[in-house]
């Protein structure tokens, strides 16, 4: 079987590393005749077309750039900072193997048989947020009213911008993806003709404190997929730095453990092949590998310069408020 980890170890850059991985597991799927890995071939490769062919992010970055002038000329008090990046292929990667595993696991404890394979590849056709931009906001303590609490006035302006948000796309060329039900909000600050598109996962939040708007847009100019997720500063640093980076790791594994003892092995290809993927990636050591561009102490202090485990940034803006340091009579 090959994976991903093959690869990592040869000092080739992330595009030759794309190429070697493709080229080998489609050749090795045609002699096997695994419609799975094809798919996984094909997954590859538009990840690789990304890379190479990114003269379109300018185009739709400056799209983004426009709501960023709306959000400072409307909310100039506000603090912002507005991120933009094309998926890590050590994050794609194990996103794909994963939905794999999820997929046949539940299908498994349901039925207590394997899904088809057409529903299988269905299921795998559903990547949305290759690209994904990132808005994250706070109201500075200063511009708080008296007894006002600086996330719940966070959190307010957070709604109203993410009821502006849709229209404001559509009028720029994307059409705005529907979220079919997942993660619906019950949020009364979020206007109901904007619900359908967005999966809210602040008023439901995760076991480990993730708390995230998350929207579906689909550009029509580059006929790409792209996904806006927006946050307060509080719930960004529990994302990045807090209890939902920090246990989510440990909480994976234990999870795909569970799963494995759930499926005996041996009886369903695509699984097996999923699950030890996906454990060979959580169990990499970065300081070990040897990819152009990219280099770790360990697995805390990491300096990714070619989107191998961060993501490639497509842009970064900031806009800090312009009377953050007004003097407050």
């Amino acid at each position: 079987m090959i994976t991903l980890n093959d690869y990592l170890y040869s000092g080739d850059t992330v595009l030759k590393i794309l190429q070697k991985y493709t080229r080998d597991l489609r050749k090795e799927a045609k002699l096997t005749h695994n419609e799975i890995d094809l798919m996984h071939v094909n997954f590859l490769i538009q990840i690789t077309e990304l890379l190479e062919h990114n003269d379109f992010l300018t185009a739709q970055s400056q799209k983004i750039r426009e709501f960023y002038k709306y959000m400072a000329h409307e909310y100039p008090f506000l603090a912002f900072t507005f991120k933009g990046r094309i998926k890590s292929l050590i994050r794609a990667e194990e996103k794909f193997n994963g939905y794999i595993v999820e997929y046949i696991y539940d299908y498994y404890t349901k039925h207590g048989t394997y899904p088809p394979v057409s529903e299988l590849k269905n299921k795998l056709s559903c990547f949305r947020d290759f690209i994904a931009y990132r808005i994250v906001l706070c109201m500075p303590k200063c511009h708080l009213k008296p007894g006002e609490d600086q996330e719940t006035a966070s959190i307010r302006y957070l709604y109203e911008i993410a009821n502006v948000l849709p229209g404001f796309l559509e009028e720029r060329g994307f059409t705005v993806e529907s979220a079919y039900g997942v993660k619906k909000s019950t949020s009364p600050l979020l206007n109901e003709d904007v619900k359908t598109y967005y999966r809210d996962y602040i008023c439901g939040t995760s076991g480990e404190g993730y708390q995230s708007l998350h929207i579906t847009v689909y550009d029509n100019s580059s006929r790409s997929f792209m996904e806006v997720q927006l946050r307060t500063q509080k719930m960004d640093d529990t994302a990045e730095i807090g209890p939902a980076n920090h246990l989510g790791y440990e909480k994976k594994q234990q999870d795909e453990r569970a799963r494995r003892d759930a499926i005996p092995e041996g009886e369903c290809v695509y699984f097996d092949e999923a699950y030890e993927r996906g454990m060979r990636l959580l169990q990499l050591e970065l300081a070990d590998l040897d990819v152009n561009m990219f280099s770790a102490v360990d697995n805390s202090l990491i300096n990714d310069g070619c989107g191998l485990f961060r993501g490639r940034l497509i842009l970064p803006y900031e806009h800090l408020s312009r009377f953050q340091n007004d003097v407050i009579d």
